[in-house]
């Protein structure tokens, strides 16, 4: 039996993976299974650094805007990791693709009119989103009400159709090792006995349960710092739209048409017009046992503040008030890098234990600055294959 810590984008692909080999998975998950629509109710947010995370089956993945770009493909690669042909197979089942000119709404089309004048290259975000099932509503962030977009629940799903077990509202909290080996894993259940271990439990809890484990892990975080920069647009209903539909890609730096609620707490939000600037951020944090420290270096500093101001300058084009453009603080989107391949995991993401494996965005060696959806669920393809050679 392989048990699996999580059940976010990594874990899931991996115990399906398994499962269809005819291998028995467990899922680990700390969280509860809800409905798309309820996922908002799983948000969880340490008090020290702000960084978004869902816990439930599924995880995040459940309330991410469906954005599916690869990222780190040549990086990983010159780590002695090929995830070329799982990402083709991964977009191929996901249909990702542009969703139709009927799901952009007034907002975004008058941000790519604005970028476009601008000067600036805008393209389509590709979404894992089934355009037939989309009524735009701007709920993406919050769970899908139609279940349109694709979640790691449903590969959980197809897990326990093939015969794994999902044991959720159970905490992972440390491993057993004999004589160097894995030999199961301690949870709020009790104890389960196996010789492999997949921890993908996120790039904050991963490391604790490594540090646990006597493995120096959690040095390297980084987060994908984001900043919502935005104004006041009269009636423009931007908040009902899909979200993060287009992408201007600059040296280190993104931006994509993204509403949020903390830019005008008072104001109608019909009336808010308002960008996402998004860093690749230096891995400048560290995760401990009781806490999370992320410092934004100058470099990190530079970028946002260039590209909120590029982020200014098109909001203006599109009609927004300059008087009354504002941005939110910095926040992190896709923690990662706290067990980094090189670093904690070898090629086959194995750690110095033998039998316990990472599968999530711990194992990033640097920040995408995009998300990095697609790219765990091929490390976890890739895993899949590589547990099932040893078995």
């Amino acid at each position: 039996m392989v048990l699996v810590v999580g059940s976010g984008a990594g874990g899931a692909t991996l115990a399906r993976e398994l499962a269809i080999k005819g291998i028995d998975v467990t899922v680990i998950e700390r969280g509860p299974y809800v409905k798309d629509s309820d996922a908002f109710l799983c948000y969880e947010a340490p008090e020290d650094v702000d960084i978004l995370r869902t816990n439930c089956v599924g995880g995040s993945t459940l309330v991410t805007a469906g954005n599916a770009v690869r990222v780190l493909e040549d990086t990983l690669r010159d780590y002695g990791v090929d995830i070329g042909r799982d990402l083709d197979a991964i977009e191929a089942e996901l249909r990702v693709g542009e969703l139709p000119e009927s799901h952009t709404g007034i907002g975004t089309a008058r941000i790519v009119e604005a970028a476009e004048s601008l000067g600036l290259r805008v393209r389509r975000m590709p979404k894992f989103i089934d355009p037939d099932k989309c009524r735009p509503c701007g709920k993406c962030s919050f769970g899908c009400p139609r279940a349109a977009k694709w979640s790691a629940r449903r590969f959980i799903d197809e897990a326990v159709d093939h015969g794994a077990v999902i044991l959720e509202e159970t905490r992972a909290e440390d491993i057993i090792i004999r004589g160097g080996s894995v030999s199961g894993l301690k949870t709020s259940r009790g104890d389960f006995q196996d010789e492999t271990v997949v921890l993908a439990a996120g790039a904050i809890e991963t490391p604790r349960i490594l540090m646990r484990a006597g493995i120096d892990a959690g040095k390297g975080l980084f987060m994908d710092t984001f900043v919502t920069v935005g104004g006041i647009l009269e009636g423009v209903g931007f908040c009902d739209e899909v979200q993060m539909n287009a992408l201007i890609e600059l040296d280190g730096v993104i931006l994509s048409p993204h509403f949020s609620t903390l830019l005008f707490p008072g104001e109608d939000r019909r009336n808010v017009l308002s960008m996402m600037v998004k860093i690749a951020d230096e891995r400048s944090g560290r995760v401990e046992a009781e806490r999370i420290i992320k410092h934004h270096t100058v470099r990190d500093i530079s970028l946002l503040s260039g590209g909120a101001a590029i982020a200014g300058s098109i909001l203006s084009r599109a009609g927004v008030g300059a008087g009354t453009l504002r941005s939110t603080g910095p926040r992190g989107a896709h923690p990662g890098g706290t067990a980094s391949v090189g670093e904690v995991v070898d090629e086959n993401l194995e750690t110095s234990i033998e039998g316990l494996f990472v599968a999530d965005a711990s194992v990033l060696p640097e920040a995408p600055g995009a998300p990095p959806i697609l790219t765990i669920m091929a490390l976890a393809r890739r895993l899949a294959r590589h547990i099932a050679s040893i078995l």
